[in-house]
């Protein structure tokens, strides 16, 4: 079994992400106990002592495709706040829920639109609001 890396998320985006979950009903939301795991497992600080280097909510992140050059930049965000936007994924995408509380150098499968996965690294936290002193986005 591949050890799950350690994530760090703010009492601000636990509290937000438990709020979230308990209007969803498990049909709508498949990946709903998988995301509620990951909240288990998390170690919850306050969003001051959030690590510039981990993904938070509405944090921008650079990724790195282990098997080529590219790179591409993706933010994390509320499911409301995607609205057909190709920069952004939601927190509910199991792709957004494995996100949540990684840190650079951290790397992830990432499911390729056409079927086969790709292996990604987190390259760089280009935005992260608690590093700007944004603790009530």
């Amino acid at each position: 079994m591949t050890k799950q890396p350690r994530i760090i998320i703010s009492s601000l985006d636990a509290e937000r992400l438990d709020n979230l979950l308990e209007t969803l009903p498990d049909v709508a939301f498949p990946g709903k106990s998988a995301l509620e795991a990951e909240l288990d497992r998390a170690e919850i600080v306050a969003p001051q002592d959030i690590p510039s280097t981990v993904v938070t909510m509405n944090s921008t992140v650079r990724f790195a495709v282990e098997s080529s050059e590219k790179t591409f930049c993706l933010t994390l965000v509320y499911p409301n706040e995607t609205e057909g936007k190709a920069d952004r994924i939601s927190i509910l995408a199991p792709v957004g829920s494995a996100l949540l509380g990684l840190s650079v150098g951290d790397a992830i499968e990432w499911p390729k639109p056409g079927g086969g996965i790709l292996h990604v690294q987190i390259e760089e936290i280009v935005y992260q609001p608690e590093r700007g002193g944004d603790y009530s986005r």
